[in-house]
């Protein structure tokens, strides 16, 4: 049996390594953040250059400075702009998600079900959704309704198809064993089923929400509704550049926020679908 003084040791290296690899692995991020802060600063700067020196036409691709300038001006309608936009968006996609995963999870688990509702599934996931887009103006009117209607529309099908191909795609012995267990039904769903589809879950909800910030922005933009959308369209019919790429980098910025923050829930519910 080791001494004492030995088991203390062992405890302190095992810290000891424990650190010593978290630090190794602090500093190999903030080496790729390094890359990457750089790569976009170099980016900038040749985009300042290229606009600066005449290589691109500045009514069409202003330099980044004049961006800048142009967001100081604007800014604070955006924002309150980019607010209504993300609001619409919100519902929209907590409408789509639960109707979408609710919708895969009877689809997939179901088989007689998904034989009879397939094929209309995927021949309404086929039309192009634009064409809608007239029929639901013309029902709902203008206002917050119809973009909330189309954005919803453009995020439930990918996510009810990602999640019913996750369910149908279930390893069967699993819930084989679970059966063998005698677990029930909502064992099977919340103790098999659901930790199993997790990341299938995640990668809908990641593509949905751009589809569906994207249907809110359209029918901004095409039915005059208020929003980033409408001045988006407002912005290019009056040809300023500058203040059109600043609004689209805000957009952006917040779409690459929200995927960002899905990837960050993602590794938080790793620890359940173990």
């Amino acid at each position: 049996m080791p001494s004492p003084a030995w088991s203390s040791a062992g405890r302190g290296g095992g810290r000891n390594d424990g650190a010593a690899r978290a630090q190794r692995r602090l500093v190999k991020r903030a080496r790729i953040v390094g890359l990457q802060l750089v790569s976009i600063l170099v980016a900038l700067v040749a985009w300042e250059v290229a606009a600066r020196g005449g290589w691109v036409d500045p009514l069409f691709v202003p330099a980044p400075s004049a961006v800048a300038a142009a967001f100081g001006r604007i800014g604070a309608a955006a924002l309150r702009a980019l607010g209504d936009t993300l609001v619409k968006a919100g519902i929209a996609y907590g409408i789509a998600v639960v109707l979408g995963v609710g919708a895969g999870l009877a689809l997939g688990s179901a088989r007689r079900l998904r034989d009879v509702l397939n094929p209309f599934v995927i021949g309404v996931y086929g039309i192009p959704k634009i064409l809608v887009l007239p029929w639901i103006v013309l029902l709902l009117g203008f206002g917050a309704a119809p973009a909330i209607v189309y954005g919803t529309i453009q995020a439930f099908f990918p996510i009810l198809l990602i999640v019913m191909g996750s369910v149908r795609d279930v390893d069967a012995t699993l819930l084989t064993v679970a059966r063998s267990y005698g677990a029930r039904p909502w064992q099977l769903y919340w103790k098999v089923i659901l930790p199993a589809i997790v990341p299938a879950v995640l990668a809908g909800m990641r593509l949905g929400i751009v589809f569906c910030l994207l249907g809110v922005l359209i029918v901004e933009m095409f039915a005059g509704v208020r929003g980033m959308g409408y001045v988006m369209g407002s912005l290019a019919n009056g040809f300023r550049a500058a203040e059109l790429f600043a609004v689209t980098g805000l957009v952006s910025a917040a779409s690459i926020a929200i995927v960002l923050t899905l990837d960050v829930l993602n590794d938080r519910l790793a620890h359940w679908r173990g």
